[in-house]
This record gives C-alpha cells, sequence and structure tokens, in this order.
C-alpha cells in the first residue's frame, strides 16, 4: 500500500478517505434529490402509470449490473481513480431531468445516470481499502455509508423546503448539478486508484481459500436480496398517494437519517463482531420484517406513522447491508482483484434489482401490499442462504 495512502498518526482516517467520503457525500447530496422526487416526478407530474416506475427502475439496475461488473474490472485493470472520476462526472445525467419534458427523454437520463453510478461504485469501494489499514475497514466502510446517506438526507430536507415553498421538481432537478460537481471535484485529488493492478496471481491467497463459500454465499445472497430490495421510490409514491406528496417525500428523509446513523455505528465495531450473522440478522432478515409492516399499514390502512416506522426499519437495515457487504468482501479479495470482486457485488445486487422492480411494478398495480409481501418473503430467503454459505468466514 503506498505511504501516502496510509493513514497518518493517531488519526485513523487518511487524506484520501476523507476525500472519498466528501465525495461520496456532495454526490448524494445532489442525486438523491433527484431519487426522492422522481417517482412524483414520472407518475404525477408527467402521467406516466404507476407500472412505469418499476420498469424504469428494472432498465436502470438492469444495466447497472453490467456498469457495476465492468467498472471494477476496468478500474483494476486500468486504474481505479480514472474509472471513479469519469463516472461520478457522468452521474450529472440525473440532473438533466430537468430539462425533459416526455416519458422516453425521463427513463434515458435516469437510466443512463445511474449506469454511471453504478459503474464508479466498485472503484471508489476498492479506493477506500487502499486508503486505510486493514483493521479500519469496517469503520472506513460504515463512515463512508454516513456520508453517503447523510449527504442523501440534506438533499431531501432541501426538495422538502424547495417543494413546500412551490418551486417545481424540474428546477430541484437542475440544481443538484452543484453538489455533483463538487463530488466530482474531491475524486480528482484523491491519490489513491492510481495505480494498475497487476493481473490476479495464479494462486490465490489463503485467506481468500479459506472464504470462498462466504464469498459465493455473500453474491447469492445480496442477489436475492436485490429481488427483494425495491427501490424506495416504491414507498415514497405509496404514502404520497395515501397523505399528500410532503409526507411521501420526507418518509425518504427518515431512511436516509436513520440508515446513515446505522453505517457508522455499526462500521466502529464491525471487525468484533460475527459480521455474517449480522449482515444475515441485522440486514436482510430486518429488511423482511420492515417491508411486511410497509404492506400491512397500507392493506390495512393504519396510520402514516406505521409506514415511517417500516421506512425507519428498512434504513437500519440499508445501513448494516452497506456496511457489512463490502467490508466482508475486501477481506474475501487480495489487493488486485479487490475491484473486482467489488463488482461483482454491484452486479449481483443489480441483477436482483433488475427482477424485483419489475415484480414490485407488476405487483404493485395488483394491490400495493401483494409487493411488500412479496418482497419481505424473498429477504428472509437471502438470509437463510448466507446464514448457511457464510459460517465459515474469518476476517
Amino acid at each position: 500500500m503506498p505511504h501516502d495512502c496510509m493513514p497518518e498518526g493517531r488519526w485513523w482516517i487518511s487524506r484520501d478517505a476523507m476525500l472519498l467520503n466528501l465525495s461520496a457525500f456532495f454526490a448524494d447530496m445532489g442525486y438523491q434529490a433527484v431519487l426522492a422526487g422522481f417517482p412524483i416526478f414520472l407518475v404525477i407530474v408527467l402521467g406516466a402509470p404507476a407500472y412505469m416506475l418499476g420498469i424504469v427502475y428494472a432498465i436502470a439496475y438492469g444495466g447497472g449490473a453490467i456498469a457495476g461488473y465492468l467498472g471494477g474490472y476496468v478500474g483494476d485493470r486500468s486504474g481505479r481513480k480514472r474509472v471513479a472520476v469519469t463516472g461520478n462526472s457522468l452521474v450529472l445525467m440525473l440532473s438533466g431531468l430537468g430539462f425533459v419534458a416526455t416519458v422516453p427523454q425521463a427513463i434515458a437520463l435516469f437510466s443512463a445516470g445511474w449506469w454511471s453510478r453504478d459503474s464508479r461504485t466498485p472503484a471508489r469501494r476498492a479506493m477506500l481499502s487502499e486508503a486505510v489499514e486493514e483493521k479500519q475497514r469496517g469503520r472506513a466502510f460504515g463512515l463512508l455509508h454516513a456520508f453517503d446517506i447523510g449527504g442523501g438526507a440534506i438533499a431531501v430536507s432541501y426538495l422538502l423546503v424547495l417543494v413546500y415553498l412551490g418551486v417545481g421538481l424540474q428546477s430541484v432537478f437542475m440544481l443538484t448539478a452543484i453538489p455533483l460537481v463538487v463530488s466530482t471535484l474531491c475524486l480528482v485529488f484523491v491519490r489513491a486508484g492510481k495505480r494498475r493492478m497487476k493481473a490476479r496471481a495464479a494462486r490465490p491467497t489463503a485467506r481468500e481459500v479459506r472464504n470462498r463459500g462466504t464469498m459465493r454465499g455473500i453474491l447469492m445472497a445480496t442477489a436475492l436480496f436485490g429481488f427483494s430490495f425495491y427501490s424506495l421510490g416504491f414507498p415514497i409514491l405509496t404514502i404520497a398517494q395515501e397523505s399528500g406528496s410532503l409526507l411521501g417525500i420526507a418518509s425518504y428523509m427518515v431512511f436516509l437519517a436513520v440508515s446513515a446513523v446505522t453505517g457508522y455505528a455499526i462500521g466502529v465495531k464491525a471487525r468484533e463482531l460475527d459480521m455474517v450473522r449480522w449482515l444475515s440478522l441485522l440486514g436482510y432478515a430486518l429488511a423482511a420484517l420492515a417491508s411486511l409492516l410497509i404492506g400491512l399499514a397500507y392493506l390495512m390502512h393504519l396510520a402514516v406513522w406505521v409506514s415511517y416506522l417500516g421506512v425507519a426499519l428498512m434504513g437500519v437495515a440499508l445501513g448494516s447491508i452497506e456496511t457489512f457487504e463490502p467490508t466482508i468482501i475486501s477481506f474475501a479479495s487480495s489487493n488486485g482483484d479487490a475491484g473486482r470482486k467489488m463488482g461483482y457485488l454491484t452486479a449481483s445486487r443489480s441483477v436482483g434489482l433488475f427482477t424485483a422492480n419489475l415484480s414490485m411494478g407488476v405487483l404493485y398495480i395488483l394491490d400495493p401490499a401483494y409487493s411488500y409481501f412479496y418482497a419481505a418473503a424473498v429477504s428472509i430467503a437471502a438470509a437463510a442462504i448466507l446464514l448457511y454459505l457464510g459460517k465459515g468466514f474469518r476476517a
């Protein structure tokens, strides 16, 4: 590991790791406002049918599987920083939704922007693995998630205020270009990720061999979880249709805030925990409970706070998942192929998300409750698979 990428003195986090965190913070401060407003923009403003939201997400996440794998692979071979900067700069296409007037234009820009986001994620995660000591990886990924989601919470906050003041969604989308540009500039000044990694050694390390079962298990589980993990656009839309647009958007802020706090809190202790078991139970199984609660709230016409509780529990689940998954993968990889394996992680999730959002879109038409019950069942299956296949994991 290069000396300039390592933490200095007693402070555990390096300059590069902080720049990566700031880049994540400003990226989410931009595009999360688009994600929160997009369901309402597509269905209510542009007049698309609700099932179209599932189709759009399926296109975006399906293409994201390919983009994520390629981003990780190319990053290892040609330099992770180059891939991260390029992909992050192209996320600006999401801001371009401020200029569209038709549903096809919205689908095209949303999908292309999301593919760009997925292409840079594995490279950025691998850069963070370079930028901190091995023993601090759990803490680093937890902090990255906290910055990531913390920026998203600010994005939803200003979206709420501006919508309340009567500012149109498209005007807000255009404003998101500012933090997205700052995010890319932060990546430009990162020193980690410049090296081209050597081709993977023919003989895997002892730790890679020991953790092969966990690697297979986590990729299967994250794909299966992806089959259940609908975009939060669906709860936003459900709450907005039941209780109004402002409450729908505000639910996303609750989700992001809870997820940020959870990610950091777990990251601090990740190395001391049985990460596979905690990922299975506090991540996938809790996500199942959250989906079940949202579905019951809709089916039984319960008070809006019940839906909010489900959204908050989903925030805890995602904070756990986004911290434990990359940490486990980093320990199951060698330095030379960390980007490629982070790409596997992104691709596995995206393949599941492709199917999930198509299923959610169809089931949502029949009855929104059906879609949430489906999500709960598949999340439980993901938890069970990881508990079985990942029981031999060692960091």
